[in-house]
């Protein structure tokens, strides 16, 4: 989520300051937008701004420049594919604390799996793109139901239709998410169920407070 990006990883983490990055592009846009009729308003953001070197203000610095490296293809597909199996997971816990769970997606081989393989490398994250999405403690991604799956489980079924390159590839994928409560304890620094015991952080926790000790 946002305010783990934030407050969780080290200072200079990448994760961190891609967060900080997006938040001072929509920022810049957001200010620019109403900038023609809240002008006082929109150049007392600006000259706040902490990272600003000039002082030109918003007017004498141009209208809207949104980079063309924010336009990847499959990006936007990827992460509407994945909230939709975030809706599948959160409709099947019921307004529970969705961090109290770990979520295992199942996907078959094709453009779909593709697409998610692209927010988390790993088979098992609780740190990837994908499981910050999902807001779950922990996420699995497979292409093949596992067979140590729960006879009870709630295996929640979806379908995603996948448009790219203006329509000339259109590809409808289904996928199966099931929610299952975490063995883990709550880590007293992130509050992810990710740690061995609720006293001690967990790995990813200690690893940021060992690398912020020797700095």
């Amino acid at each position: 989520s946002l305010s783990c990006r934030l407050y969780c990883e080290e200072e200079k983490d990448p994760k961190r300051r891609s967060c900080q990055t997006v938040l001072a592009q929509a920022l810049d846009i957001v200010v620019r937008s109403f900038a023609p009729i809240l002008p006082h308003l929109a150049e007392e953001v600006f000259q706040h701004l902490p990272y600003k070197k000039d002082s030109e203000g918003v007017f004498r610095t141009g209208w809207i420049n949104a980079s063309s490296a924010w336009k990847k293809p499959g990006i936007e597909e990827a992460i509407e594919g994945a909230c939709a199996m975030r809706d599948s997971f959160l409709g099947s816990i019921s307004g529970k604390n969705a961090l109290e769970y770990e979520v295992v997606i199942v996907i078959e081989p094709g453009l779909l799996f593709e697409l998610m393989e692209a927010l988390q490398a790993e088979e098992t994250s609780s740190v990837s793109q994908l499981n910050e999405i999902m807001m779950a403690s922990q996420t699995t991604l497979l292409s093949e139901l596992p067979k140590e799956t729960p006879t009870d489980a709630n295996i929640i079924k979806g379908t995603f239709l996948i448009n790219l390159e203006g329509g000339d590839i259109r590809e409808e994928s289904s996928y199966k998410v099931i929610a299952l409560p975490i063995a883990k304890a709550k880590c007293p620094r992130c509050r992810r169920y990710t740690s061995d015991s609720s006293s001690t952080p967990c790995p990813r926790c200690l690893k940021v407070i060992a690398g912020k000790g020797s700095t």
